[in-house]
């Protein structure tokens, strides 16, 4: 199992391209199963979870090429299989999002109930009551989830709460439902909608992604097409952070800065000068240390919760005291106790963590839990004055792309080792 070992080494300084959003790549590799036709993707990352999802697509059939530009290329007009097995599923929670287009597209699927990041619950009762209401037969039983129809029904759908992955895989389960399905209550992440862009792209008559409330035209079948993957908005603001924490002048590339405002938003509270042009985002802390920040993470567009261990770690050396209330996910202050292994002071009441900033953290032997846990780790390894070894880093490789090659093109001190 590699580790990373990182030494703090001054501030980040430099230019660092942004990968392909994962985020959004994982529900449009699931979509190619509604193509009857040839799908190029451009910009898709290389990362783990990528390699899953194209494994898993291929396990299911799917005819799948690298093209030597990079490009991944998908023909879904193989597909033998409907089942998505355990041995993909059950490290990667994203796998659910096969069920609503092989439904669609074939009229059955089995999924193996996901894995993924222990970070609370993320229950899969909503994917499952809305393909119901669009005319699913549906049974969970030894582990699967198992539907068949013989085609899907529009409906009315309302979402109890705000689920991202609910509302795509019932996006794009409509794609070819008959009739016309409404989703109220729905994800307004970017991710959402680059799916719907994605969707539309091969024929799709979707409206209204990006606001709570999306409309889907059902049609007899979609096309092939070719699309690019936008860039990863929190691989973006792990980086900003990661400026931040040294007190660094960094400029990132190909990237989206719409996408980020409530990140900007409280990294200008944290005193960084920041510029935006059309696909690019300059930090500049002109050498000064972060000034602590109030951080409430909800649903798009408020403070995303996949940004906040990179803001844990940022407010552990800040000047002053800062409070972050971790609203989506009940587990997912795990890395609090690795942070205070590293010399941290912070204390946990119910769902905030109170965090009083120090000069400097203290390297050590910590521990990644999840995906962003293990991002704050590295963050804030690069504030100390040793080695820091961040082990179970395989974490890190579900989503972020060559990220020891990236810090080290900014001034970072940091190499893998096996393990």
């Amino acid at each position: 199992m590699d580790k990373l070992v990182i030494t703090g080494n001054g501030p980040l300084s430099g230019e660092v391209r942004i990968s392909g959003a994962k985020n959004a790549a994982l529900p449009i590799l699931a979509a190619t199963l509604l193509a009857s036709d040839r799908v190029v993707i451009g910009n898709m990352p290389h990362l783990q979870d990528v390699t899953t999802t194209i494994a898993l697509l291929g396990q299911m059939g799917a005819d799948i090429t690298v093209t030597d530009r990079m490009h991944l290329e998908v023909n879904a007009s193989t597909v033998t299989s409907c089942e998505a097995p355990y041995e993909l599923v059950k490290t990667m929670r994203a796998s659910i999002l096969v069920l609503g287009p092989t439904l669609a597209r074939f009229g059955e699927v089995a999924v193996s109930l996901p894995g993924g990041c222990a970070i609370g619950s993320r229950p899969v009762n909503l994917h499952i009551d809305g393909l119901r209401a669009m005319g699913a037969d549906i049974e969970v039983e030894n582990g699967f989830i198992r539907a068949k129809t013989d085609r899907l029904k529009g409906a009315t759908l309302v979402l109890d709460m705000v689920t991202v992955t609910g509302t795509e895989n019932l996006m794009m389960a409509a794609t070819l439902a008959d009739g016309i399905t409404v989703i109220e209550n729905a994800a307004r992440e970017p991710e959402v909608v680059d799916l719907a862009n994605f969707l539309n792209a091969m024929g799709a008559k979707v409206s209204g992604a990006g606001s709570d409330t999306i409309t889907i035209e059902g049609v007899e079948s979609l096309g092939g097409g070719s699309y690019d993957v936008m860039p990863d908005r929190i691989e973006t603001g792990t980086f900003l952070v990661g400026a931040a924490i040294t007190r660094g002048k960094i400029k990132v590339r190909d990237t989206d800065p719409e996408s980020l405002d409530a990140v900007l938003q409280k990294l200008r509270e944290a005193g960084a000068v920041i510029e935006t042009g059309d696909d690019w985002i300059s930090l500049d802390m002109e050498g000064r240390r972060p000034k602590a920040v109030d951080i409430h993470t909800a649903p798009y567009p408020a403070f995303p919760t996949d940004m906040q261990a990179q803001f844990c770690a940022m407010n552990a050396v800040a000047e002053g005291v800062g409070m972050v209330t971790e609203n989506v996910f009940e587990n997912r202050f795990m890395h609090i106790n690795e942070l205070q292994r590293m010399g941290a002071d912070i204390t946990v009441e119910g769902k905030t963590a109170v965090i009083r900033g120090i000069e400097r953290l203290t390297g050590a032997p910590v521990m990644a839990t999840d995906l962003r846990a293990s991002a704050g780790l590295v963050l804030a390894a690069l504030a100390t004055d040793n080695d820091t070894l961040v082990d179970r880093i395989y974490h890190i490789d579900r989503g972020y792309q060559n990220i020891e090659e990236k810090l080290e093109g900014l001034g970072a001190r940091i190499k893998r080792i096996a393990g």
